[in-house]
């Protein structure tokens, strides 16, 4: 059976909160559209007019300084919202979006997502929570990149990955698969290091056997010890 706006508009778990009436409404405003792998959804200084639900996929959000390095800030999967600084008044868009896989997403306006939150006060509570809660990790990623030495920084990073969006393994805390396709240098870019430093860190957790790597997948073997 073909899977419908409203199909992954229900299975988003802080949508939970609407009505029927709420959902079927969302549905209305919402325009689900498929984005292939290395699309870009978004850059810097677009209108910043839409909402962003991710039902499939992953996508990438990132910063490029004025010398045009970029910093990769967060990658999201399915059941995140980005673009969310729109409804604080943001008018123009500070970073990029990108799709990484293939993705399946929903956009929402702006106005009419506000006018969801003035409708139902606790739907508009939880997102205002939501966006508190990402600006406030966000902020401790980045203290926390400043703080710790090259090598924390990829172990750290490979922690959080396994935390986010890995699938631990039944009867072992310690083991979890990472299902991401991430390169060496896209590494060295959500960790603030070069990707020498990331080639060097992750041949060094191999050979203890705390991590197995490759393009699709990173194994953790040891969580505890990263």
């Amino acid at each position: 059976m073909a899977q419908t706006k409203l199909w992954h508009l229900e299975n988003f778990s802080m949508l939970h909160i609407l009505s029927k009436s709420e959902m079927e409404a969302m549905d209305r405003m919402a325009v689900m559209r498929n984005m292939p792998r290395n699309q870009v959804i978004y850059f810097p200084e677009d209108t910043s007019d839409t909402v962003f639900l991710l039902k499939k996929g992953k996508v990438k959000i990132s910063r490029l300084s004025e010398s045009g390095k970029e910093m990769i800030l967060a990658i999201l999967g399915p059941g995140e919202i980005f673009g969310e600084l729109s409804i604080t008044g943001q008018v123009k868009r500070e970073e990029i979006a990108e799709a990484t896989e293939d993705a399946v997403i929903c956009s929402v306006s702006i106005s009419d997502f506000q006018r969801m939150m003035e409708m139902n006060p606790k739907f508009n509570l939880q997102v205002t929570k939501f966006i508190g809660f990402r600006l406030k990790k966000i902020q401790s990623r980045l203290e926390g990149l400043i703080f710790k030495t090259a090598e924390q920084r990829v172990r750290y990073l490979l922690k959080e990955l396994a935390e986010e969006h890995g699938r631990q393994i039944i009867n072992n805390p310690e083991e979890r698969v990472v299902k991401m396709r991430l390169t060496h240098e896209d590494i060295a870019k959500l960790s603030a290091t070069s990707r020498q430093t990331v080639t060097t860190v992750l041949n060094d957790l191999e050979k203890h056997g705390l991590i197995s790597y490759d393009r699709s997948r990173i194994f953790v073997r040891k969580y505890s010890e990263l």
